[in-house]
């Protein structure tokens, strides 16, 4: 008798982080991150929603989040997944930074390093974004970037110190 049916199988997972500083059809921006989080389905562990700064030309604080998700589908499939989302939430090309209802990026994902036209995984600048760290390591204190080998405490905390990877 064998022992495969005795052992777990798990599903990748990947970690999703959310924004949102504009109003939505769901109200404010952080009932916009909650929506999305509804319907991204799958989810396995979600950090609580946290305010912060803009990044660029915007002058609209952010609700953030990130969440584990479990899913079979390859990191281009899921990328086209999330975009369908923020167009469902009202989300158009804009300006880079700039406001928006909903912004649903790959932060990385249980297979490791994935590099294709207009993807990369994990996130390129993921380790530069406390908004993303704090709440990563909430939820996925073990998490190790594929890149540095480096878990999201690790990472926060040489961001607090101002130290540049690479």
């Amino acid at each position: 008798m064998s022992n495969s049916t005795c052992t777990p199988r798990y599903a990748p997972r990947y970690a999703i982080a959310i924004g949102s500083n504009r109003r939505g059809r769901h109200g404010s921006p952080a009932a916009e991150v909650a929506a999305a989080i509804a319907a991204l389905g799958s989810v396995v562990a979600e950090s609580s929603v946290l305010g912060s700064a803009p990044l660029g030309p915007s002058i609209r604080r952010f609700a953030n989040a990130v969440v584990l998700i479990e899913s079979e589908v390859p990191p281009p499939e899921m990328l086209v997944r999330l975009k369908r989302i923020e167009r469902a939430f009202g989300r158009r090309r804009g300006a880079r930074w700039g406001a928006r209802v909903i912004d649903l990026d790959i932060v990385s994902w249980s297979g490791g390093a994935w590099r294709s036209k207009g993807l990369c995984v994990p996130h390129l600048a993921f380790q530069d974004r406390d908004f993303v760290l704090a709440p990563l390591r909430a939820i996925a204190p073990d998490w190790r970037d594929p890149r540095t080998g480096l878990t999201p405490r690790q990472l926060l905390a040489r961001l607090r110190k101002g130290k540049r990877l690479g």
